[in-house]
């Protein structure tokens, strides 16, 4: 493995992160959302990884083989049914006084958010790495 192609699998596992990251954040702001545009409350989103090649820069010069980072290749939407809370006073609520609210945990979304940050982290904390390693081989090339 070169240590572009090294960089390429880094950044697909940072752009999937981040987008996994802008899932959760959406499902922590609507967590109360009781009407959506689509109708009826919001609904829980995910996102769904696979591994995908990703080819370096420079991977027809130096002969590189394929290496397999991460992409999102679908965001799953929750199809359970929502949860009913009895508030009466509200305004969307049914003529039994039940609200449909989103079937959602905001902790549990906290949780993964933060798995989130960290699996970003590291991989920045690898292309560090990896940047550190190719300046010292420009260095020894002096």
């Amino acid at each position: 493995m070169s240590l572009f192609s090294s960089l390429s699998v880094s950044a697909s596992g940072m752009a999937a992160q981040r987008e996994r990251a802008a899932l959760l954040v959406e499902n922590i702001a609507n967590a109360e959302t009781t009407r959506t545009p689509e109708g009826g409350p919001y609904k829980r989103k995910d996102a769904i990884f696979s591994s995908s090649s990703v080819a370096s820069e420079f991977a027809s010069e130096l002969d590189a083989q394929m290496q397999t980072g991460v992409k999102v290749t679908g965001i799953s939407i929750d199809q359970r049914p929502p949860e009913k809370q009895y508030m009466p006073g509200h305004p969307d609520a049914d003529s039994n006084g039940y609200v449909s609210i989103p079937r959602m945990n905001p902790a549990e979304d906290m949780v993964d958010l933060t798995s989130a940050n960290r699996s970003y982290q590291a991989n920045v904390a690898a292309m560090s790495a990896v940047k550190d390693m190719i300046q010292k081989s420009i260095d020894l090339l002096k």
